[in-house]
């Protein structure tokens, strides 16, 4: 149903989030709690299993505390021409302002 592509990608991320996981001494049993999901829920998750919903992937993430890597998904690419003509356009300065005459 999925291309072997998506089914890596998913697999990798599941990885990853186990790793974080492990870093931060967390035991399945204890994440589980605090994602509010099931133990053979979270081992889906970690490995990558594409039934498991969005929803819990984005609470793993906030629960991690990196929910903001979330918002890099889609977002618009950086044009580097773009950014550097920006930067390269003279800034405008404000005019003077005339002292009245005595």
């Amino acid at each position: 149903m999925f291309s072997e592509d998506t089914q890596a990608a998913l697999r990798a991320l599941g990885a990853r989030l186990r790793q974080a996981r492990l870093a931060r001494n967390e035991p399945q049993h204890r994440f589980a709690l605090r994602l509010a999901v099931s133990v053979p829920t979270l081992r889906k998750l970690e490995q990558g299993d594409p039934a498991v919903g969005l929803g819990v992937l984005a609470e793993a993430l906030a629960v991690l505390g990196r929910l903001e890597d979330l918002s890099g998904v889609l977002a618009p690419p950086r044009d580097l021409f773009a950014r550097w003509e920006a930067e390269q356009r003279p800034r405008r300065q404000r005019a003077r302002t005339r002292r009245a005459a005595p």
